[in-house]
């Protein structure tokens, strides 16, 4: 099959949607699939164009046996919702410079556009309406219900518009697919014209990312000890997590000198964050940069405890993608989500952390305290985390379910 991928993240980026991007375009190639991505230069989660990609515009690039297009966009400084709309806008603009040739030129079997920002589906609507090609619209961040809820947006016309033009590129869709129940259910309530809804999660290599125990980690590289307590938050450091409670909470444990919080990765909110650290002078807490990928198992080991920490806004709409990682290393997550949403219920339905409250310092404290001193329940977690992840989020079954169950499928019904 002849696939084309589209959206703003792709590997080598090590987080969030580009990782998962490059290792779906990397598995179908790896299949025999002739297989393109169009994209932009690796900025996530820094915010900023890594070195070996700068100045140099539109380029093409073989990674893995994928085809990779490079396109020049807009970053913003400070990423306002406003910036982040026309820094979208940039980059589709910027886009068809490969998209424009395809017009005319043989025929994809399936496009796969892979959302956040929702607007990236015009083109492959428009590819649809020209060429007939279906396409699947998988949606890894509602954004405009997190700019909603979160009041990032609130010109209410403006975010009518968005949400009607996100309904019309869904509606237009072949399939609309998600990463958690969660997030379809919301899918589904957006009143779509059609019920073409699949769950493709995001995964994890349950080969690569194993237990480790803490002398195989990077704990002595990081200047800790075995009998440190470490609670450990990496990844994206943004608005959405709202990791002003893991300060507070650090200064409430200031004084039992046994726990250190750590605090891996980059992010719009990161300089602000070290900032708060600083003023409030604590002792128990350090920043390290996103460390190689060959050294994630290594950098997860070191942990006692792992945050999987989002605001109360975000609680059903982002299913944070740390978590497969945490899980698959056999790791104690607390993680925090609102009562009764998808997040809550996997967690508590399967024992596989603890889960709390969304922005409370005092109970996040607490829950610390708990594992801390209770080493029993850390290990019921632990083996229920390996389980769950051997069982829901192996990378391979995941992928060759992609393929057969949605892909080819898909070719049938069209070819008829």
């Amino acid at each position: 099959m002849r696939l084309l991928f589209y959206g703003l993240n792709y590997h080598p980026e090590l987080t969030g949607i580009g990782k998962y991007t490059g290792e779906a375009c990397e598995w179908l190639a790896a299949r025999g699939h002739e297989v393109e991505m169009i994209t932009t230069p690796p900025y996530y989660p820094a915010w900023k164009i890594r070195k070996d990609y700068k100045g140099k515009g539109w380029q093409t690039e073989f990674i893995n046996g994928v085809k990779v297009h490079r396109c020049p966009f807009y970053i913003p400084g400070k990423a306002t919702a406003v910036k982040r709309i026309f820094m979208e806008m940039t980059f589709i603009t910027s886009s068809l410079v490969y998209w424009l040739p395809k017009f005319f030129s043989k025929k994809f079997d399936v496009v796969v556009c892979v959302v956040h920002p929702f607007q990236l589906g015009i083109l492959p609507l428009l590819y649809r309406k020209l060429r007939g090609t279906p396409f699947i619209y998988h949606v890894q961040d509602l954004q405009v219900d997190i700019a909603d809820e979160m009041g990032m947006i609130k010109n209410k016309k403006l975010l009518s518009i968005l949400y009607k033009t996100e309904k019309y590129v869904m509606n237009n869709a072949a399939v609309v697919s998600s990463i958690s129940e969660g997030m379809l259910n919301k899918i589904k309530d957006k009143g779509l014209a059609h019920d073409n809804f699949y769950l493709f999660p995001n995964w994890v290599d349950t080969k690569f990312i194993k237990p480790l125990n803490k002398k195989e980690s990077l704990l002595e590289k990081f200047g800790y000890s075995t009998n440190d307590f470490i609670v450990l938050y990496s990844g994206n450091m943004g608005e959405k997590q709202g990791l002003e409670t893991v300060i507070e909470a650090a200064d409430f444990l200031r004084d039992k000198s046994s726990i250190k919080f750590v605090m891996v990765g980059e992010g719009a909110s990161r300089e602000r964050l070290e900032n708060a650290t600083i003023e409030k002078n604590l002792p128990n807490m350090r920043f390290f940069p996103l460390q190689p990928y060959a050294d994630l198992p290594k950098l997860l080991a070191i942990a006692d405890v792992h945050l999987v920490l989002q605001k109360k806004s975000a609680s059903d709409l982002v299913l944070p993608s740390k978590l497969t990682g945490i899980l698959s290393a056999g790791g104690v997550a607390i993680v925090s989500a609102s009562e009764h949403a998808y997040l809550y219920n996997e967690i508590k339905q399967h024992d596989i952390g603890i889960v709390i409250e969304p922005e409370n310092s005092k109970i996040l404290s607490d829950a610390l305290l708990l594992l801390m001193n209770d080493a029993s329940s850390s290990n019921v977690y632990k083996a229920n985390a390996l389980q769950y992840a051997q069982q829901y989020l192996n990378k391979d079954v995941i992928l060759a379910r992609f393929e057969k169950s949605l892909i080819r499928d898909l070719l049938v019904v069209n070819d008829r």
